[in-house]
This record gives C-alpha cells, sequence and structure tokens, in this order.
C-alpha cells in the first residue's frame, strides 16, 4: 500500500528511542524527512544515524521548555522546507497514586504530555496551514479513558490531552488539518523500566512486565513500537484523508470501555 508519504516533512518529538524512534525510522523508509527532538544530546545523534535515506534532522529540545519547543519547530521547518506532519510522542511516566504523588510530580506530568502537545502544535501551526495534506498525531494512552489510580497522573492528565485532541480537529477541521490520537496500552519501551523501578523494585523487568499483561491484556502480552508506528504512518498518509478528531487503540485489547 503507498501510504503517500513520498516527499512530506515529519517532525516527531521524543524521537531518539522507543516509539517516537520506530515512527521516524517508518516515515522515512515511506519517502518522508523528518525532524526529531529529545533531551539527550547523545541518544539523539546515534538515533538520526539510524536513519537512511532522507533528509534528516535533529536538535536537543526540552518540550517542558515553550522557548526550545519554538526554536526546534522552527529550525526543523527551515531544514526540511517546511511542515506537513507533527507527531506529538514526547512524554514520560511518572507513576504513584494520589497520596504519593507530589506537586512537582503533577506538575512535571502536565508539562510533559499536554503542554508539549499545546506547545508543539501551536509552534508548528502556521507551517501546518501551508501544507496540503497537513496531520497531527497525538500519541496518547488508553488509561485517559481507563482510569487506574496505580498511574494516577496519566489517567488525569491524558484524559484532557483527548479532549484537546477533539477540540483542535473540531476548530481547525476547516483548514484540513487532521488531528487523531493513537492511544497506547503496554508497549515495550524504555520508560517501562522507570515504572518498574518504583512499582516493583525486586522484580526483574521480564517477570514484572509479564504479570502486568496477564491481569490486563487480552492478547496476553506487551506490544512492540512496530504496531504502533504502522498506524501512525498511517494516518500521516494520504488514506487517512477523511479521518479527523479520532481515537484509536493500539493496546491488545486494553481498556474496559465502549
Amino acid at each position: 500500500m503507498d501510504l503517500g508519504l513520498r516527499g512530506r516533512r515529519a517532525v516527531i518529538t521524543g524521537g531518539s528511542k522507543g516509539i517516537g524512534l520506530r515512527v521516524a525510522q517508518e516515515l522515512a523508509a515511506e519517502g518522508a524527512s523528518v525532524a526529531i527532538c529529545s533531551r539527550n544530546a547523545e541518544e539523539l545523534a546515534a538515533a538520526a544515524g539510524t536513519i537512511a535515506d532522507v533528509q534528516t534532522f535533529h536538535q536537543v529540545t526540552d518540550v517542558t521548555d515553550p522557548g526550545q519547543v519554538t526554536a526546534f519547530v522552527n529550525a526543523a521547518a527551515e531544514a526540511l522546507g517546511g511542515i506537513d506532519i507533527l507527531v506529538n510522542n514526547a512524554g514520560g511516566a511518572r507513576p504513584g497514586n494520589f497520596e504519593t504523588l507530589s506537586d512537582e510530580d503533577w506538575q512535571h506530568d502536565l508539562d510533559v504530555k499536554l503542554f508539549s502537545q499545546i506547545r508543539c502544535v501551536r509552534a508548528a501551526l502556521p507551517h501546518l496551514r501551508r501544507s496540503d495534506a497537513a496531520r497531527v498525531i497525538n500519541v496518547n494512552a488508553v488509561y485517559a479513558k481507563y482510569p487506574d489510580p496505580a498511574f494516577f497522573a496519566t489517567t488525569v492528565n491524558r484524559a484532557a490531552c483527548l479532549n484537546l485532541n477533539k477540540a483542535l480537529a473540531l476548530e481547525f477541521g476547516s483548514e484540513n488539518i487532521l488531528v487523531n490520537s493513537v492511544n497506547i496500552g503496554f508497549v515495550v519501551t524504555p520508560q517501562w523500566e522507570n515504572i518498574r523501578s518504583r512499582r516493583a523494585p525486586d522484580k526483574p523487568l521480564e517477570e514484572f512486565l509479564a504479570g502486568l499483561a496477564a491481569d490486563e491484556v487480552p492478547l496476553g502480552r506487551f506490544g512492540d513500537v512496530d504496531e504502533v508506528s504502522g498506524l501512525v504512518a498511517f494516518l500521516a498518509g494520504s488514506r487517512a484523508s477523511y479521518i479527523t478528531g479520532a481515537v484509536i487503540d493500539v493496546a491488545g485489547g486494553m481498556g474496559k470501555y465502549v
């Protein structure tokens, strides 16, 4: 299937590893030029080196800093010649229940999830308006619709992200800027080591993940980043030209809602 991505220009936040890197690689394989960012310069340079055969730009960026977000998006647009696709993937887990989360935990989680999406869309909007096939894809979580006190901050803040996703789709649909959310469940990414270290420090990571999957996922396993990046690439492409405001789960059946 030709997704119609050849020659498109994509910006991906949190692009140095995990889902973000795999999305960048997949979009590049479809012929899109890509710009990625993260906070870690060494990881970012290594990630950029794995993206072959297309124009690639990378810049160290903290998405909780509005000035750095604007600088990265504008530099990416200049390097790529514009922006057609924005993938808001940056995020990080702050595991804990209501009593254990501090104000600092809450503020950081809100900043890296909701406000990073707000800042990136705001910075990218002038460039997206010049595109003839503008796409915004927000990587969110099933916990936005499936409250779990063990992931209290994620449950609350990702719900706000879903409302942002829908409101953006409604406001900018008339300008043909399509905005969709990919809600992930349990997908193997580096952040799970942070969750394990806080919730079950005495368990090996593999055992910890297997127990979570057995309890929560009908398919009985964690997902792979490839199973997320494929959907993101589809939503970024021409075959998804009549989809906006959607929330699509990639979660192995996880999520007790309709």
